[in-house]
């Protein structure tokens, strides 16, 4: 990396850095199968607010192919990028004319554009997700990117970023070379006007741009470029054109009291093919889930999104271990409480992923680390080095174990309902037979239960001649071997 100096950044930038040796191994990888069936149009949807015009300068040279250009979805676990050729019009939809929007709203950066190795933090008006993340600050480099990290150092270019085009650009060597950013409320374009490269001026200016689209979105559009990417001098400056994003681990320093060490490690790179980055081209990227985005124990658990989500119920937060936050991770104990607790029993499993699910393939990702020391007037607890064991989902018995108590559930509130409904009939036949005895007398059944009426019950009487037999009530007129001897009809 290269030392940038930032300015007007809140909180202030943090110095002494230098790149460690620490190397962790992260296990994970998406099944791309599943994403390769996207829409070939999805590129321009949601780009009506923005727009769009584009390349009314710039005519494609004759005798060329004109045919359609577009490489496949390639998958980079985090995101999904598609490159457009340039003769592909989509290619052209996903240039924002800046040139053509409200001119209150493009703001020319003054100091960028006449400096080199200059960075300067711009506010956005919207949540801008990355990596699972929301920022509303980021800070843009004369370099030719963008820098997402929260804590402000030197070394921008080594991880936490977004690059259209990385380089050891300019501005200040030419008068027309510019740096702008456009913000309408759901997108923030920021464009590299004819910026030269400072070590090779005669090769000609760039002029490319990086929008940021509310729904996570990340389009990468080339306007200018004079020369093949892969002959850009990396000697002075890093040459990359992809995304970064890395967690911040504080360490307290034993030997020296009040300080602490700032360890960054990068957990993740996209990096796109250079040879792709041509005049009129463009790239997008979408995002892909991640365990972030679930915010109940149930679905976190049981995701099939291609990491390994872990719950912590001390903190309410889905993660695999590997974001933003693995500081507040370990602190908490969250990589402890994964591996032996469950979710409780009642598991809202209604919430659904916004994306479509995957396999967990295994592969072993790089851990580039950045480190940083300076003083500090509070301390914190030492946190280790990422396992490879923080992964792995310890909580996933919490769906057999649910399985089993609603099918217990389940059967015993079934045999409930059957045993109501048995009881029910039982009694409605009682009261049926009872009523019917009741208006037939002389049936068999009436007959049958008057025979075996008790020995202390009243004698029946029929009257003579009668139609209808009528009860009346007789005194016994004497017992014999305990039966009761009553008038005969």
């Amino acid at each position: 990396g290269v030392f940038y100096e930032v300015i007007q950044s809140f909180p202030r930038v943090e110095e002494d850095v230098e790149v460690a040796s620490f190397v962790s191994s992260h296990r994970w990888r998406r099944h791309s199968e599943s994403l390769k069936s996207v829409d070939t149009n999805r590129a321009s949807m949601g780009q009506d607010s923005l727009e769009p015009g584009g390349f009314t300068d710039l005519l494609l040279e004759e005798g060329h192919d004109n045919t359609t250009q577009i490489e496949e979805d390639t998958d980079h676990n985090y995101y999904t990028s598609r490159t457009y050729g340039p003769y592909d019009s989509t290619s052209r939809d996903l240039w924002v004319n800046i040139d053509q929007m409200e001119k209150d709203k493009v703001k020319i950066h003054g100091i960028l554009s006449n400096t080199h190795r200059q960075a300067a933090r711009v506010n956005l008006s919207f949540d801008f997700p990355f990596y699972g993340h929301f920022l509303r600050e980021i800070t843009v480099a004369t370099g030719g990117f963008i820098y997402t990290g929260e804590v402000v150092h030197r070394m921008l270019t080594a991880t936490q970023y977004i690059a259209p085009l990385m380089a050891n650009f300019d501005p200040s060597v030419s008068r027309n070379s510019t740096v702008r950013y456009f913000d309408n409320g759901t997108a923030l374009v920021v464009q590299w006007d004819h910026v030269h490269l400072q070590d090779n001026y005669n090769l000609g200016s760039f002029t490319f741009q990086a929008t940021l689209l509310n729904d996570g979105r990340i389009i990468f559009g080339y306007k200018e470029i004079p020369v093949a990417v892969t002959q850009i001098s990396s000697t002075n400056h890093p040459v990359k054109v992809g995304l970064s994003d890395a967690f911040v681990v504080v360490h307290r320093i034993q030997q020296i009291p009040n300080v602490r060490r700032r360890t960054i490690y990068e957990y993740h790179r996209v990096e796109l093919q250079m040879s792709k980055i041509t005049n009129l081209s463009a790239v997008e990227m979408i995002p892909l889930p991640t365990c972030l985005q679930f915010t109940s124990c149930g679905p976190c658990v049981t995701a099939q999104i291609g990491f390994n989500c872990s719950w912590c119920s001390k903190l309410q937060r889905c993660s695999s271990g590997f974001d933003r936050h693995r500081q507040d991770w370990v602190d908490s104990g969250c990589p402890e409480e994964s591996k032996d607790k469950i979710c409780e029993r009642n598991i809202d499993t209604t919430e659904t992923p916004m994306y479509s699910t995957t396999t967990l393939l295994p592969t072993t990702t790089r851990f580039r680390v950045l480190t940083t020391t300076r003083g500090s007037t509070t301390s914190h607890l030492p946190t280790s080095l990422p396992t490879e064991g923080d992964m792995k989902c310890a909580l996933c018995a919490a769906s057999t174990d649910n399985s089993a108590a609603e099918k217990k559930g389940g059967t015993l509130h079934a045999g409930l309902i059957v045993g109501i409904l048995v009881l029910v009939l039982v009694v409605a036949a009682a009261i049926l037979v009872t009523v019917y005895m009741y208006h037939h007398p002389t049936s068999a059944a009436s007959l049958f239960f008057i025979e075996r009426r008790p020995s202390r019950w009243p004698a029946m009487k029929f009257r003579r001649g009668s139609g209808h037999p009528a009860y009346a009530e007789v005194e016994p007129v004497g017992e014999k071997e305990g039966f009761i001897v009553s008038e005969q009809c």
